[in-house]
């Protein structure tokens, strides 16, 4: 195990109007150099496990859980044979670095934007952390490889005890809370290959706990960055909300690109208690070499509701299938999806929900653009077990396509066990009209800002869940998607 650098990357200045086209690509895509603390060999070894362990100061029992991970993780095959699966032949842990430590002087993350490294906090600042914290958010957390280098968590929240932290931290100070969650019940690591090796290498990430009857009224934000040529990110999520309780948790993730792959597999564990609410936004642009492989899962409990919002424009490749167990009388799930495929880009998204008590309502929207050659794939699961009566689902898919040379697939399963229910399932796929472009042009739009109108109409019911900040950078994403300036 060492800790050593890598050469540096020829730093790359944005220019003052990046939120404009060119200039916007550059937000995104520009590579700042930067030391690290500490650099963990490539590969995925025992040794790597306990070295990695050891830096962060973790209690036995979280070291035992990553070994376990480890066995398992060896123990299973790569997932093959899926009908359109992303090819996964490229993605070898062996040439990953899993962890990579900032060299910032507090560890945990610093209490102020001006005590961080010049270079990280410049990399914050070109993505809009800092106004967005001053902005429209009770809490901020940054990640920055492999570890969060800035949390805050606004005193009005602090003293009614929400508590919002890195994951790291987390195992510290509240390592019963942790240890009863942290994949146990809701995404053990025997769960998927992907699961498992996150299980083993997971780091960084973010804790939340809303206690009981308490609404965070304004947002809280964890942003991840990926700097780093050929590094893996691993970061952990975990949020409980307590009975009757609401929280709104964003999260964003972004990458600059590079020649060889990068690899990302987190974990979302959500637990949303009795009459509870939890919303999870994210908005990810992993660059186009990035393999985008999470696991995200909520268990919600009677009268409560769980929201999916969901933005995926990066990546060479996404398997993402955010999944909802019903469980309480009452509770509901709602997901809403967008996924952008342009060429070289397949993203296979979807949404599972697990009717598993009376009256549980779901519904799922999945919007899907490609273009270029690209390929997206809605790929869902609908269960509703024997007893779950009067539950509902609506399932709706739409596809919209640009040319002859993308593709677009729907795969719904669904599963009924029970005869007292209401299950409906839709799925158009279509080209934008000449027609539609012809109206457009005829009131004054060229070709491109016609069909950037009819895009932006399409993919509406997300951007009407999300705070005005994510809805406009979501639109911009779809815009630089379109005119073919990203990645």
């Amino acid at each position: 195990m060492s800790t050593k650098e890598e050469p540096a990357d020829k730093e790359l200045t944005a220019d003052e109007e990046h939120f404009r086209t060119a200039d916007a690509q550059s937000r995104f895509d520009f590579k700042k150099v930067q030391k690290a603390a500490f650099k963990a060999d490539k590969g995925l070894t025992e040794e790597t496990i306990r070295v990695i362990s050891e830096d962060k100061g973790e209690p036995e029992w979280m070291l035992k859980r990553r070994l376990r991970a480890l066995r398992m993780f060896d123990a299973m095959p790569m997932p093959t044979g899926w009908p359109g699966q992303p090819d996964l032949s490229e993605v070898d842990v062996n040439q990953i670095v899993p962890y990579i430590r900032p060299d910032i002087e507090t560890r945990g993350g610093a209490e102020s934007w001006d005590d961080l490294p010049e270079e990280i906090r410049d990399t914050f600042d070109k993505l809009g952390i800092p106004e967005a914290e001053r902005n429209a958010l009770s809490g901020v957390g940054a990640q920055y490889e492999s570890e969060i280098v800035y949390q805050n968590m606004q005193e009005q929240w602090q003293e009614k005890g929400v508590i919002f932290c890195n994951m790291d931290e987390a195992v510290r100070k509240y390592p019963e809370l942790v240890e009863e969650y942290f994949m146990t019940k809701c995404v053990p690591p025997s769960d998927n290959k992907f699961a498992a090796l996150h299980g083993a290498i997971w780091s960084g990430g973010s804790f939340v706990y809303v206690p009981e009857g308490i609404t965070v009224e304004m947002p809280v934000q964890a942003y991840f960055r990926m700097n780093s040529e050929g590094m893996g990110q691993f970061e952990h999520t975990l949020i409980v909300a307590e009975k009757g309780s609401e929280v709104h948790y964003i999260e964003g993730c972004s990458a600059p690109k590079y020649g060889v792959f990068n690899l990302h597999s987190g974990a979302v564990e959500v637990f949303v208690g009795e009459d509870a609410h939890v919303q999870y936004s994210t908005v990810q642009n992993w660059s186009k070499n990035t393999y985008n492989l999470n696991t995200k899962r909520a268990i919600v409990e009677k009268g409560g509701r769980m929201e999916w919002i969901s933005g995926s424009m990066g990546s060479k490749s996404t398997m993402l299938y955010p999944a909802t167990i019903l469980n309480g009388r009452g509770a509901s799930d709602n997901h809403i999806t967008i996924a952008f495929a342009t060429a070289g880009q397949n993203i296979d998204t979807g949404a599972k929900v697990y009717h598993n008590a009376p009256e549980t309502k779901s519904t799922i929207v999945s919007k899907s653009i490609s273009k270029g050659g690209g390929r997206t794939n809605y790929r869902g699961l609908v269960r509703i077990a024997r007893g779950a009566k009067d539950a509902a689902c609506s399932v709706e898919c739409d596809a919209l396509m640009f040319d002859n040379e993308s593709q677009s697939d729907t795969m719904p399963h669904i599963e009924i066990h029970e005869s007292d229910v209401d299950v409906a399932h839709e799925a158009t796929v279509g080209k934008i009209g000449d027609e539609d472009v012809f109206y457009l042009q005829s009131r004054g739009l060229d070709d491109d800002d016609a069909k950037q109108l009819i895009v932006s109409g399409f993919i509406e019911p997300i951007t009407n869940e999300l705070p005005i900040e994510y809805a406009v950078e979501l639109n911009r994403l779809v815009e630089l998607e379109m005119e073919g300036s990203l990645g």
